[in-house]
Formats: structure tokens, C-alpha cells, sequence
């Protein structure tokens, strides 16, 4: 890493769960199933960023967002930084498709799920939304 850069991400997250699976989108290029989301626009509020990566990266529009707390942990696909992830509820019937930098999406159970999974979602995320 470069002298000077910042090895902290600061992001945004939605949690879409259904039927006791929550959307998760692989973007290009990496391995990881991970929340929709992605980094702040300057001067965006979290709540704002997430519900514009949800229409970006999966074309489901949303209006209203739940906070599910903030969140640290080590970034998936950025090896030696670390990630700070704003985390929100969002409810939608709407079918989610790839569009943008995302690869594929799919339905992850949040019991007894794949080990391909961000660290942030299932250290951090997934046992939150089994206590819900």
C-alpha cells in the first residue's frame, strides 16, 4: 500500500432478507458474496448511499431504510484495509437483477451458508439478522 493512503473504507449496506435468506451480490472480478452497497458519494448520508447502491447494483428502488448498526472488520476484497459498514433493513418484493459492477446476486441463507462470504457479513451482519 501506498504511503499516505487511507486503508479505511467507509461504506454503506442494505440487508434484504427473505424467507430466512438475505440478498448477497458478488461484484466482478472477486470471489466474496457481500451485502449490496458500496462507498459514500461526498457529502451522502449512509442512508442515502445504501439506497442508491441497491438501485445501482440490483435496480430495486426503496424509500424507507432501518438502521442495523455500524460495523469493522477486515475489507474482502482489499487486501490490508479495513471496512466500516453502515448496515440497513430495507423490504422489498421486488426481483433483484445484476446490473453495474455486479457479477452475480444470490439468495444466502442465514443459517448453514456457503464459506464464500465477506467477512463483515458473516462475522459481523449475519448473526445479527439470526436474532432478529
Amino acid at each position: 500500500m501506498e504511503p499516505g493512503r487511507d486503508a479505511h473504507i467507509v461504506v454503506a449496506a442494505v440487508a434484504l432478507v427473505r424467507d430466512g435468506r438475505v440478498l448477497t451480490v458478488r461484484k466482478r472480478g472477486t470471489e466474496r458474496f457481500m451485502l449490496v452497497g458500496g462507498k459514500l458519494e461526498p457529502g451522502e448520508s449512509a442512508r442515502d448511499a445504501a439506497l442508491r447502491e441497491t438501485l445501482e447494483e440490483v435496480g430495486i428502488a426503496v424509500d424507507e431504510a432501518t438502521l442495523i448498526g455500524e460495523f469493522h472488520s477486515e475489507a474482502a476484497n482489499e487486501p490490508g484495509h479495513t471496512l466500516h459498514s453502515t448496515v440497513f433493513w430495507i423490504e422489498s418484493d421486488a426481483e433483484p437483477v445484476a446490473a453495474g459492477e455486479i457479477a452475480e446476486v444470490r439468495w444466502t441463507p442465514l443459517e448453514d451458508h456457503p464459506d464464500d462470504l465477506a467477512p463483515m457479513l458473516e462475522h459481523h451482519v449475519l448473526p445479527v439478522l439470526r436474532n432478529r
